[in-house]
This record gives structure tokens, C-alpha cells and sequence, in this order.
């Protein structure tokens, strides 16, 4: 092919790019062989479209081209054995082991046949060479890696991977110039004239006229690509290999391609393990931060061609093969396989609420899936469990303090007191929501679990009406954004009411906001009823970008779930409303989906759901859009009764659809997924007249099925362990509190002392060891990991049987004490140590895959599957007396010291990034909040901190107050361990439990052990945050109610020890609590011994809650009463 042919093949993917032809444009490339998309190729690798990844690179290079080829393709088809063998396909398995890796036995046949062998192991991991193999994600991004070094390495792709430059629309400036040529040769030229074909030369008909002005100026085939508009935000297709000049002040929001040069790589043999597989992990592209996070433009829907960095792993990235990571953006425009459309749509009318008055706004909790907050048109909130079909809060307007509230408000409620709802909104981790009026003002409201509803702050916010309320975190810091009839949109700080950004420039009443973030760019949407869209950065430096809204009236503005795709829906005066895609660079209108009534009969709402739907209220019923079609796809009318117009909202997962409905009702709309959600609400005996749903455990565990996904460690918040590890909230069970709202029943402790008042389990014991020191289960739920005095780990798995379905762990079976069939033990460095003097700690990893662990020597990496140890650093002196993940980088570990500092480590480049300084002796606990961004620390001085995690400065420090007149013993432990909120923490003393607010390192709740009782030995959270379990000196257990840290349950030394060992000084000395059951948990007791407990399957739970003191509802962490709550209770 000549090498114009050539260039006319590259113009011709230029083209198809441009219009979207996204098959055809790989397809071209793979059949031309000219330009290998290494962006198209590296995610159907990340996707596992095994087949589309062949057949592409086929078009290329063969398997039995050159060396580097064989390497490339044996690679592949290795993963998609190895994937197989890890989901026990194993048809699957022989059959991709026969068909496509037996080819490479000629080659190695031993290699061949050790890959064959594999077949015979439960899990290939037992294979040394493959040991390190993570999970999936992380194996293929892994591979990844060797294989762009390999194809960058491989002579047959030389010149093909780099896209010539190319200015936009090439080809139509080509033909463009031609047709001007044409008609500046015809005879009669004509002025505009209709060209209607390219099939045949241009020729103007008989004389009309003046003569035409000149194509070039006036394009006929279409104008070329404006510039202006929307400020880009990220590189647009392949086909744009460097950026263009941003003529508009956001020129910052677009992302510069990054050349990240290879390393040379070897063509050398293949081998099982993957011949560079340590030197890819020990050093991973990964960047420091998030701020790696790549997310393309909403119009890129052609993959883009710079390389995108990796994202931040779910685990610790060691110099060893075996951790995920994430690679944040992919599949931006990609539809899940879970998705099948339109089955997936919330269809079927599960519950109907009667709110008592009309709903305007409604907006589900972000991590209880089944909590619907709404606002009505008289000013009232309802705060609904949709699984129990009950309303746990409902308050009506009232002004907080009149007196603050200017004299315009002041006159207003005088002159009209009836105020509207206008918008309700959750805050990103549920902790606050907010409420926008229609007079002046801005509620936010604290919710701490179950009916505790609690006044934030009030602020009058606008003169005239609030028309909508937003939560953002510029600077890592909670922000509220209103905007209202004054015209202006303000930020305002979430904890103090502080006004922040004032922002000007609208000439009409701001309707609607939508602040989001791109390449770490803050920035506001926000709409008026003149149909004025605006943009502004948090700088106070006026408006970046002006447009007109369709309908240029009432217009809302949303992004997908994932961030890449803009959209807004509006409603004209006229009653005409419409649904767009925006092209975010171009400030153009890029779909406009059909199906609207041609009247509309009053304002639109929309909502996203699953970056796949579009969904509005109209004509009485709910239409349904695919994102990608701008046909209708469906319409519901939820068997009749719905307003003209109605209110709708989608919770996180999309599985449930809140709808308003004619006489003040909510339709709330389930799909499969949202049926069984509600399904774990029903069919639950309860023993009081009127239970409480636990909504924190059961909506967060409902959430976890509805999705049917593995992993959301993304989107979840997740509570940081005494251990040091973090859990993932979905995962809970759904229980019954069971607490009664009778005030007049008697309440009465429960005492569980004998063995058939609850399920016990002592662990057997295959190796005797003298003490449990640290205990934890794993995070699957199916194993416990115990750390011995003595340095010796042990392990207990529970099996998958027909006595237990699930095989996770249970106190009515016994587990098998596990090892690998090499008989090792996972033994720390205890060189030079005391095993007395020691302080034990570990982490687990959130895969379950290594533990990182310490016995007053070397910190030791463990893999969980063969107890080998993968690493081992930072030797004493100092020792690390404590172990905490970094939540958002995994990188990160802080080390707690014996010599009183905590040290930042990043393990991925073995370097002290910072050291922490504020104790006076050794650190004995670490938690980190991923919400507030902070560090909370803890001493054998007794000391709380809180340090800062973007820069590790100190932000504030306390002493815990202990009992006067206690005689000076020796350093206690103080642990830490936060709440599910992220925002309140549990501290464990020898002397008290406490639970503390973070921000302002206030003591909220405290429970003194008196002086004459045994003191604390441990003490934790329930998976659900609801109940505290703590151990005492004596062997006593008790259950706290975490609302109020009151007394519910005490597990006895009888009811688990033997009469042998009861008068014994045998007891707890730490305490586990289970990952996704809320009534179970463990102990490690001083004889080396383990035991889990269960109530009995009767009760299901531990005891009844005390009444809540003071009018506190259970549920949440109640108002400062430091030290009184002790007084009035049953003490130990």
C-alpha cells in the first residue's frame, strides 16, 4: 500500500473516531495493522475480553512471530487459565489449557506440564511460583504492565503506536477544500449553494445570480470545530496526541497527556510465575495520592490515548506479586455485565408510604440503602425505613432561633408562615443531611442511627427563597452550597456555619447547583430561571462559563455515578421539557433524548442511575432512557396514582425508586435486587409491640446484595479496627434491635450464666500456646487469625458444608485449625526480645490475603495462604507497637513505636515519609477516619491526638481523664477504634470505655469502671457499630448499647469457662468482633485458648437496650453526659 493509502487509512479512523463509530474504528486498526490503541487494548485486558484482546492483536503479530510475541500471547492466555482455576471452572480450565496453552509445550514442554498440574491443587496459590498472585484486578494489571513493555520491546510494532498529529476533522477539510475547487470551476457558479452528494463533482445548475462566495470561509459540508465552549476537561480521543490552546480561564481543567517512558524488557523465556513480575511489582506505576484519579471527558467516548496512570491499590503494593489495584475511570463509558437492561429497572411498586403532606424533595441515605429523607410542601421532614414500611422521624418547620434571623425573615414568616420544602439532601457519608426553604433558610441536621435526628446548624442562607442545597469538600474540607431567589450562590463550612464563597453573577434567581471535581478541580454548576448555566471555581473570581439551558427556564443539572458524563434536565415555560447530554468541551448539547409529553405539566425532575439510565417524572408516570439512546426505552406508571409530574429518586445501588404519588403518598419502586433488599425486613419475629428496624445493619447489608458486586470499597465508608484493619460496612447482616419504645416496661439487665444461655465454641487446639495477644477475624468472615505471647500466628477456617452453607464462621461449629500442607508456621522475628516486654500487633489485609505483623522484632509480611513470610523491615529499636492501613492509600502504613513516635512509611518506595511526635510513651492505638481526614492516636500515656493526614500536623490532643486517688500502676493501653459515622471513636481504657467526637475531641459518653470492679482488658465495636463488646480482668464480658454506652448483656465466667478454670485468674485479655454478623464475636483468652460467642437462636441478639436516657434514642452516640451514665445502671 502506497504511503498516501496509508495516510488516507489514518484520516479514515480520524473520521470514525470523530462520529463515534467505536467498533469500527478497531476494527479498522486491527485489519489496517497501522496504529495498535494501546488504550483500546489495555482496557478489554482489564475487562478480561480475552477473545477481542487475541483477535485484535492478531491483526499485528502471531503467536510464533518472534520471541517477544510468544511472550505477549502466552501471557495472556496464562491469566485466562489462571482466572478460571480461581473461579474452580475447571472444564473451563482444560479446555483453555488444551486449545490454547498447549501450543507453547513444544517450546518448554516442563513449563507445560507444571501449568498442567496446577489442576490438581484446590488453589494454585500452593504453587510457589504463584504464590504472590492477588485477585484478579490486581493480576491483570500486573500483566499488564509486562505486556506493554513487551509490545513497546516487539520489532513488528515499531511505528505503530504513536497516532500521526493530526488537526480536527482532517478529512472534512479535505473534501471541503475540493468542493470549493469545484465551485470556483463552475460555469454559473451560485451564492450558498445546497450540495447534496459526494457521490459525483459539484456542478451549480443554470445562471441565478451572483456568484457564490467561497466554500472555504463558509464550509458546506459543516463548520469545523469551534473553539471555546466548555472548558476542557480531559484529552478527546486517540486521534489528539497533544493538546490544544484552551482559550478560556479553565484551561486548567484539562488533563496533559503523560509520557511515561519503559523500561527495557527482556524477550526471555516464559515461565509460570512471569519472567518480570517481581521488578514490575516492586516498583508499580502508582502514584503517591488520589491525585492520579483520571476521569475522561463526558464526550470521550473513544478511549483516550495517553496513558492513564494506575490508580491507588486496594492493598499494600510490597516488592512482592500480590496485591489489586484500581484503576479509577475504567470503563467510563462502559456498560456493566451485571446489567440487563431493562430487568434491572425498578419496575414493580414494592411499598407506599403516606407522608401526610406533598413531597418535593426526597433523597435516600448514601450507605442505608432502605432510609428515605423527605420534604414536603408545608415544611415537614420524614425520616422513612422503606424496609419496615416505618417512619422514624417526622418534624415540622419550626425557626430554631427566631433572633438570629434577619428582619426580612422575621417579616416574611409573619406575612406567609407557611414555608416549603425545596430540597433535602444527604451529606457524602450520611452523618448530616440538609434541608433548603422556601423563606431564608438552611437547616442541617446530625443523624446518628435509628430515630436520633439532631439540630445542626440553622442559617439564613438567601433573602427570598433557598432553591437548592448541595454537599461538597473543596479542600478536603465539608462544605454546604446553596442557591436561591437573591441571585447569588454561597458555600458555606458544614461544622461551623462559616460563609466561605460568595458567588455573583447571575441576573436572575439561581434555580439549581452541582458542584463535582475533575482532575482534582473543584468546581460549581449552577443554573437560573433565565436558563443562564454558569461555572465557577472556589476562588471568588466571577463565572468561567456562560450557556443557555434548553428550555432556558427551570433547569437541573447531574452527573453520571462515575463522574464522566454530564447531563441536565429542564422545563421550559411553556411546558416544554428536555433531557441533554452536554459535551462538557465543547459547551454544546451532544443528545437530546425524545419521548416528553408536548406539555408538560409542571417542572421535571431526573435522576442517574447505575452510569446506564436516565429516569424523569412525566405525563404520570416514569419514562426510562439509556444513556446512549436518545429513544425512549421505557415508561411505568406505577399502577396509576401518580402526581403529573412526579418527584423521583434512585438510592446508591439503584435497586429502589422513591416516586410521589396524588392524597401525599410514595411509591417506592423495586427491581429484583431491591426485592430482596426489602425481603430482609420481613418474615423477623419480634417479642416487643413495635420493634425498631437495626436500618444501619440491615440496610447496609441489603446494599451489599443488591449490587451484586464484590468489591465497593470505592463508595463505602469503612470502620478502622482496633487491629489496625478496615472493614467494609456493606457487609453487614440485617438484625432486630428489638428495643422496646414502652418507657413503662420494666427494663432488666440480662445475665447469660450458664453454657445453655448462649452458643460458646472453645477453638481446638492443635498447638498449645501460653497467651492470645491479638485477635481478629478475617474479612471474609470464615477464619479467625489469633497472635500468640510467643510470636506464633494461628489460623481457623471454617468449611463449606451441608451443616454450613455459607462456611462462614459460627459458634455451633467447630473450625479446622489450619495449615499449609508444608507445615510452617507464620512465626515473627522475636530476636532480642522479651516476650514478656513485647507489645504484639498486626494488620490484615483487606483481601485476607497477607497479614503484616510484629512481635517486638522486624515488622514481618505473611502470605495467609502458605504462611510464608514475603518481607520482613524496619528492625528495632524502635519497635512497632501498632499497625494501621492508610484508608485511601494503601502504600501507607502508620507505625505506632515503643519510643513514643508514630511513623509514616510508605512500603512501596521503603521510606519514613513523616514522623509524628505528641506521646510520651509507647503508641498502643491508631484509627483512621476516611471521611474527616484525620489520624486519631493513643498512648500508654493516656493521651488522645489527632493529627491531620494531609500534611501529619497535629490538630488537637487530650488527655484521658482518669479516676483520682487509683494508685499509679503500670502504662495501661488506651485503644481507638471509629465509630461507623467516621466521625465519633470508641477509647478503650483499663479504667473506662468513652466515646468521643472527633472534630472537636470532645468526650460525648463515658462508662467508669468503679474502683472496686475488675478493670477493662479490651473492648470493641459490633460490625454495625450498634453495640460494644468488652472483656474484663475477672472473665466477665459485657454488651454495651453503643447509643449510650449502657449496660445490656454480661456473658458470666460460668457460661464459658469450665469449673476448673473459673476461679482460675484465666480471662480475656482481647476481644474480636465478627465482620458481618453484629451478635458475634471472640475472645483470646490467657491460656491460650479461643472462644466464640452467639446468643442463643431464640434471642438472636444480646439482651434488650436499656432505656435511653434523657429522651436519646438508641442508635446513635448520644449528647454529653460524661460520667453520669454509670449512676443509674446495673454495675459490674
Amino acid at each position: 500500500m502506497s504511503s498516501l493509502s496509508r495516510e488516507l487509512v489514518f484520516l479514515i479512523l480520524q473520521f470514525l473516531d470523530e462520529e463515534k463509530f467505536k467498533e469500527t474504528v478497531h476494527k479498522l486498526e486491527q485489519e489496517s495493522g497501522f496504529f495498535f490503541n494501546m488504550k483500546y487494548f489495555e482496557d478489554e485486558v482489564h475487562n478480561g475480553n480475552w477473545d477481542e484482546v487475541e483477535k485484535y492483536l492478531s491483526g499485528f503479530t502471531k503467536v510464533d512471530d518472534n520471541r517477544y510475541s510468544m511472550k505477549i500471547f502466552f501471557e495472556i492466555r496464562k491469566q485466562k487459565y489462571l482466572e478460571a482455576l480461581d473461579k474452580h471452572d475447571r472444564p473451563k480450565a482444560v479446555d483453555i489449557l488444551v486449545k490454547d496453552l498447549k501450543v507453547f509445550s513444544t517450546f518448554n514442554e516442563e513449563l507445560f506440564k507444571e501449568i498442567t498440574q496446577l489442576l490438581t491443587l484446590e488453589n494454585f496459590r500452593e504453587n510457589e511460583q504463584l504464590s504472590k498472585y492477588g485477585d484478579t484486578k490486581s493480576a491483570r494489571a500486573i500483566m499488564l504492565v509486562e505486556l506493554k513493555k513487551l509490545i513497546e520491546a516487539n520489532p513488528l510494532f515499531r511505528d505503530k503506536l504513536q497516532f500521526p498529529t493530526l488537526r480536527n476533522s482532517r478529512l472534512r477539510t479535505l473534501i471541503n477544500q475540493s468542493l470549493n475547487w469545484q465551485h470556483q470551476l463552475c460555469k454559473n457558479p451560485r451564492p450558498n449553494p445546497d450540495i447534496k452528494t459526494l457521490f459525483v463533482d459539484h456542478s451549480c445548475g443554470p445562471p441565478n445570480g451572483a456568484r457564490a462566495s467561497s466554500p472555504v470561509n463558509n464550509p458546506l459540508l459543516g463548520g469545523l470545530p469551534k473553539a471555546g465552549g466548555f472548558p476542557p476537561l480531559g484529552a478527546h480521543g486517540p486521534f489528539q496526541p497533544t493538546a490544544s490552546p484552551v482559550p478560556t480561564p479553565l484551561a486548567g481543567w484539562m488533563s496533559s497527556p503523560s509520557s511515561v517512558p519503559h523500561p527495557a524488557v527482556s524477550a526471555g523465556a516464559i515461565a509460570l510465575g512471569g519472567p518480570s513480575i517481581p521488578a514490575a511489582l516492586k516498583h508499580p506505576r502508582t502514584p503517591p495520592t488520589n491525585a492520579g484519579l483520571d476521569y475522561p471527558s463526558a464526550d470521550s467516548e473513544h478511549v483516550s490515548k495517553r496513558t492513564r496512570p494506575m490508580g491507588i491499590s486496594d492493598e499494600v503494593n510490597l516488592g512482592v506479586n500480590m496485591l489489586p489495584m484500581s484503576f479509577p475511570g475504567q470503563a467510563a463509558h462502559g456498560h456493566s455485565p451485571a446489567f440487563k437492561a431493562p430487568d434491572d429497572l425498578p419496575k414493580t411498586v414494592a411499598r407506599t408510604l403516606t407522608q401526610g403532606s406533598s413531597p418535593m424533595s426526597m433523597d435516600f441515605h448514601p450507605i442505608k440503602q432502605t432510609l428515605l429523607l423527605v420534604g414536603t410542601n408545608v415544611g415537614d421532614i420524614g425520616l422513612w425505613e422503606v424496609g419496615s414500611r416505618e417512619r422514624l422521624v417526622q418534624k415540622t418547620f419550626k425557626v430554631w432561633d427566631l433572633s438570629k434571623c434577619s428582619m426580612p425573615l422575621q417579616a416574611a414568616l409573619v406575612k406567609e408562615p407557611v414555608v416549603s420544602v425545596n430540597r433535602v439532601i444527604w451529606s457524602p457519608d450520611g452523618s448530616l443531611f440538609g434541608v433548603a426553604y422556601s423563606r431564608h433558610i438552611v437547616q442541617l441536621y446530625s443523624y446518628h442511627g435509628g430515630e436520633d435526628m439532631r439540630q445542626h446548624l440553622e442559617i439564613d442562607a438567601h433573602v427570598g427563597g433557598v432553591n437548592d442545597i448541595s454537599f461538597s469538600t473543596p479542600n478536603k474540607q465539608l462544605c454546604v452550597i446553596t442557591c436561591g431567589d437573591d441571585k447569588t450562590i454561597k458555600v458555606w463550612d458544614a461544622a461551623t456555619g462559616v460563609k466561605r464563597h460568595t458567588f455573583e453573577g447571575h441576573e436572575a434567581p439561581v434555580y439549581s447547583v452541582c458542584p463535582h471535581y475533575k482532575e482534582n478541580i473543584q468546581f460549581i454548576f449552577s443554573t437560573a430561571l433565565d436558563g443562564k448555566i454558569k461555572a465557577w471555581l472556589y476562588d471568588n473570581m466571577g463565572s468561567r462559563v456562560d450557556y443557555d439551558a434548553p428550555g432556558r427556564w427551570c433547569t437541573t443539572m447531574a452527573y453520571s455515578a462515575d463522574g464522566t458524563r454530564l447531563f441536565s434536565c429542564g422545563t421550559s415555560k411553556d411546558g416544554e421539557s428536555y433531557i441533554v447530554e452536554w459535551n462538557e468541551s465543547e459547551g454544546a448539547v451532544k443528545r437530546t433524548y425524545q419521548g416528553f409529553h408536548k406539555r408538560s405539566l409542571g417542572v421535571v425532575q431526573f435522576d442517574t442511575t447505575k452510569n446506564r439510565y436516565l429516569a424523569a417524572g412525566d405525563d404520570f408516570s416514569i419514562k426510562f432512557w439509556d444513556m446512549d439512546t436518545v429513544q425512549l426505552l421505557t415508561a411505568i406508571d406505577g399502577d396509576g396514582g401518580l402526581q403529573a409530574s412526579p418527584r423521583i429518586r434512585f438510592n446508591k445501588e439503584g435497586s429502589l425508586l422513591a416516586v410521589s404519588g396524588n392524597e401525599n403518598v410514595i411509591k417506592v419502586m423495586a427491581n429484583s435486587d431491591g426485592l430482596r433488599l426489602l425481603h430482609t425486613f420481613e418474615n423477623i419475629s419480634s417479642e416487643t409491640s413495635k420493634p425498631a428496624i437495626n436500618s444501619i445493619a440491615a440496610a447496609a447489608a441489603a446494599a451489599a446484595t443488591s449490587a451484586g458486586l464484590a468489591d465497593r470499597s470505592a463508595n463505602v465508608v469503612s470502620m478502622q479496627g482496633m487491629n489496625g484493619d478496615s472493614r467494609n460496612m456493606v457487609d453487614v447482616k440485617p438484625v432486630i434491635t428489638e428495643e422496646s419504645n414502652d418507657k413503662s416496661k420494666i427494663w432488666k439487665l440480662t445475665e447469660v450464666s450458664e453454657p445453655s444461655q448462649c452458643r460458646s465454641l472453645r477453638l481446638p487446639e492443635n498447638l498449645r500456646v501460653a497467651k492470645i495477644s491479638r485477635l481478629i477475624f478475617t474479612n471474609s468472615g470464615n477464619a479467625i487469625l489469633a497472635l500468640a505471647s510467643n510470636a506464633i500466628h494461628l489460623l481457623w477456617k471454617w468449611q463449606r458444608n451441608d451443616r454450613n452453607t455459607t462456611g462462614k464462621a459460627t459458634a455451633s461449629l467447630p473450625p479446622q485449625q489450619w495449615q499449609p500442607a508444608s507445615g510452617i508456621l507464620m512465626t515473627n522475628d522475636a530476636a532480642e526480645t522479651n516476650p514478656e516486654e513485647a507489645v504484639p500487633c498486626f494488620a490484615l489485609s483487606k483481601n485476607d490475603s497477607y497479614v503484616m505483623s510484629a512481635s517486638g522484632g522486624k515488622i514481618s509480611l505473611f502470605n495467609m495462604m502458605t504462611f510464608k513470610t514475603m518481607a520482613t523491615f524496619m528492625p528495632p529499636p524502635p519497635a512497632a507497637t501498632f499497625l494501621a492501613f492508610h484508608p485511601q492509600d494503601n502504600n501507607i502504613i502508620a507505625i505506632g513505636m515503643d519510643d513514643s513516635t508514630i511513623q509514616i512509611y510508605n512500603v512501596r518506595v521503603d521510606e519514613v515519609k513523616s514522623k509524628l511526635k505528641g506521646h510520651s510513651k509507647r503508641i498502643t492505638g491508631l484509627a483512621f477516619s476516611n471521611v474527616l481526614n484525620v489520624l486519631v492516636s493513643s498512648g500508654a500515656d493516656a493521651q488522645l491526638c489527632v493529627w491531620n493526614t494531609d500534611g501529619w500536623e497535629k490538630q488537637r490532643s487530650k488527655v484521658l481523664p482518669l479516676p483520682q486517688g487509683r494508685p499509679n500502676a503500670a502504662p495501661s493501653d488506651t485503644r481507638v477504634q471509629f465509630h461507623q459515622d467516621q466521625a465519633h471513636f470508641l477509647v478503650v481504657h483499663e479504667t473506662q470505655l468513652a466515646i468521643y467526637e472527633t472534630t472537636k475531641l470532645e468526650c460525648m459518653k463515658q462508662w467508669p469502671v468503679r474502683e472496686s470492679s475488675a478493670p477493662i482488658t479490651h473492648a470493641t465495636f459490633s460490625c454495625d457499630s450498634q453495640l460494644v463488646y468488652a472483656s474484663f480482668m475477672d472473665a466477665t464480658i459485657c454488651v454495651f448499647s453503643s447509643a449510650n454506652l449502657r449496660l445490656r448483656c454480661r456473658v458470666n465466667p460460668s457460661a464459658y469457662l469450665p469449673a476448673s478454670l473459673s476461679n482460675s485468674n484465666v480471662h480475656p485479655l482481647v476481644i474480636a468482633a465478627h465482620p458481618q454478623e453484629p451478635n458475634m464475636f471472640a475472645v483470646g483468652l490467657s491460656d491460650g485458648g479461643v472462644h466464640i460467642f452467639e446468643p442463643v437462636e431464640s434471642e438472636g441478639k444480646w439482651g434488650v437496650a436499656p432505656p435511653a436516657e434523657n429522651g436519646s434514642a438508641s442508635g446513635a452516640v448520644a449528647a454529653p453526659s460524661v460520667g453520669a451514665s454509670a449512676s443509674d445502671q446495673p454495675q459490674r
